[in-house]
């Protein structure tokens, strides 16, 4: 006897807790461009043997298909974290949340235990519109039907339009080096950075953390992380001078425009939690490869100064010349706190004049960085906008991290899946222009003191939620495998898309009126329906209008 249940991608299976079960899948909309997911959860009955059954998946010419395996991986949190009512768990427990390649003529038939297969309907630009059928079926290997369900989806004649507005979530490119053990910047390094770069421009980034040197992210003081840094330097003792070479950097630019990139943000250009110390930046001095900066390097001191009163120039001629300018960002320091406002003022005076007409950003959450002109384009926690919506801050961006636990949107392996995706429409509700994570790929211990395997340690070694450090896996080949996490996340900013495009089409009081009709309060990023319902019925609506208005 086998179960088998179609269920919508917010939907998390557990190993022991049958699903609900969900009415035809009238929810199933895409915009031609996009891609849209929903789940087959199965489960063979207690008493049969293990076994293996054949996945079949009858779906039109007109998109592609793409089946994966949800797997369960170890997830905690623990108990300095404070939680609500809306977590599926609080305990130590296996979470699905890798998505795996899979034969489909091997489905794993497990008694008693529900498994669930994330299936993509890729939708191409050239789709024809309609309604189109798909089914799911489950054979045995000798042709027996196990278990078989029907939905269909709906393709409007209208294109998903780009991502308005910058998204990043910070690339670690030490990571891939330290976990499949590559030089850094070999040959086999730049091929693993490319496939993971590929990853996330496919998946709803266009914004990458570029190495100028090593970024002084998560490193605990007096430590260092892998060296990581696209500008070589040498240092010309005679006059203090020093010369720089871009090649590295150039091969990157070109890298991140090959797979997509638009936007680029330089490293930050001083140490984390308040802009103290210089980063580690690497050189050749008298003849030898060493560090030049670092910790017991004063921000602010004559030294580094006068390094970036001379590489900044350098840079930016560069940036301009590959004609990407326009399209960079520059930070000081990471999360300063406000009794470290003098050292942030400080050190953002040293560079302000080399960087003239450049955006200057930093994840901050005292409203008086804003202010106090210290930050023009602030980017607060999800729990921290009000005083920065309040004060009208007019380039606003967001953030969330391991922080952000209670009743706001973010992606813990224990959060149901319509807090990742309710992201997109409060975006769009609150008209933020940018947003940041900060771990696409960190697969470190907190501080980064020594590197983790992400199968099986997932949250920096009991330091943050299981979820917040990554959203792709190392697979084999160099290649990263997805997160449902990555997956709803990537929802959430179609549904951003989709909203900014029925603004175009009926106006932004119709799109806001559409956001919280029929709510007794209007959402905002502590307030919103916990359910999956009012996500996946929005966006149906969202797309019927824009159905009717581009007609």
């Amino acid at each position: 006897m086998l179960e088998l249940r179609l269920l919508s991608s917010l939907a998390k299976v557990f190993p022991r807790s049958a699903p609900a079960q969900r009415p035809e899948a009238s929810w199933l909309s895409a915009l031609q461009g996009e891609t849209i997911s929903f789940q087959a959860a199965y489960k063979q009955g207690e008493q049969a043997r293990r076994a293996w059954a054949n996945l079949e998946i009858i779906s039109p010419k007109e998109v592609d298909v793409q089946v994966r395996r949800t797997r369960y991986i170890p997830g905690y949190i623990s108990t300095n974290f404070r939680t609500d009512d809306s977590y599926l768990k609080t305990e130590d427990s296996l979470y699905p949340d890798l998505l795996e390649p899979i034969d489909t003529k091997y489905l794993p038939l497990v008694p008693g235990t529900w498994q669930s297969m994330w299936i993509d309907i890729i939708v191409p630009a050239t789709a024809s519109p309609g309604r189109y059928p798909i089914s799911v079926t489950i054979k045995s290997p000798c042709g027996e039907v196990l278990g078989s369900g029907e939905t269909s989806f709906e393709v409007l004649p209208v294109m998903l339009p780009p991502l308005s507005i910058p998204r990043t979530m910070w690339f670690h490119t030490d990571c891939l080096a330290e976990y499949y053990n590559v030089e850094v910047f070999s040959e086999k390094h730049w091929e693993i950075v490319e496939n993971f770069v590929a990853c996330a421009v496919n998946h709803g980034m266009n914004t990458i953390l570029t190495p100028i040197h090593t970024p002084p992210l998560d490193t605990e003081i007096g430590r260092e992380r892998l060296t990581t840094q696209l500008i070589d330097v040498t240092f010309i003792a005679d006059g203090a001078t020093y010369e720089f070479g871009f090649e590295k950097l150039e091969r990157w630019v070109n890298m991140c425009r090959r797979v997509g990139v638009e936007y680029y943000e330089m490293a930050h250009l001083f140490t984390q939690w308040g802009a103290k110390f210089a980063p580690k930046i690497m050189g050749t001095k008298d003849g030898k490869y060493t560090r030049l900066f670092g910790w017991d390097t004063s921000a602010t001191g004559p030294g580094y100064t006068s390094y970036l009163q001379q590489m900044l120039p350098a840079l930016i001629a560069k940036l301009e010349a590959w004609g990407i300018a326009e399209k960079t960002f520059f930070h000081i320091s990471d999360e300063p706190v406000l009794d470290q406002l003098p050292d942030y003022m400080a050190a953002r005076k040293v560079v302000e004049p080399l960087l003239k007409g450049y955006k200057i950003m930093d994840a901050l959450s005292n409203y008086e960085f804003y202010q106090q002109g210290a930050c023009a384009t602030p980017i607060p926690a999800v729990d921290h906008l009000g005083p920065f919506l309040e004060g009208n801050a007019d380039d606003l961006w967001a953030y969330y991290c391991c922080s952000q636990s209670y009743k706001v949107p973010n992606h813990f392996f224990m959060h149901p899946s319509y807090r990742n995706r309710v992201l997109g429409v409060l975006l769009y509700k609150y008209n933020i222009k940018g947003f940041l994570h900060w771990g696409f790929n960190f697969y470190k211990s907190v501080g980064s003191v020594y590197p983790v395997d992400p199968f099986l340690v997932t949250d920096a070694d009991g330091a943050f939620p299981s979820g917040d450090a990554y959203v792709v896996y190392p697979g084999p080949e160099g290649k990263p495998l997805a997160s449902l996490r990555l997956m709803v996340a990537q929802e959430a900013f179609n549904d951003f898309r989709a909203l900014q495009l029925l603004e175009k089409l009926a106006g932004r009081e119709t799109v806001l009126g559409l956001i919280d009709e029929g709510l007794n309060t209007p959402i905002n990023f502590s307030e919103y329906p916990q359910n999956e319902e009012y996500l996946l019925n929005l966006r149906l609506r969202v797309n019927q209008l824009i159905g009717e208005l581009s007609c």
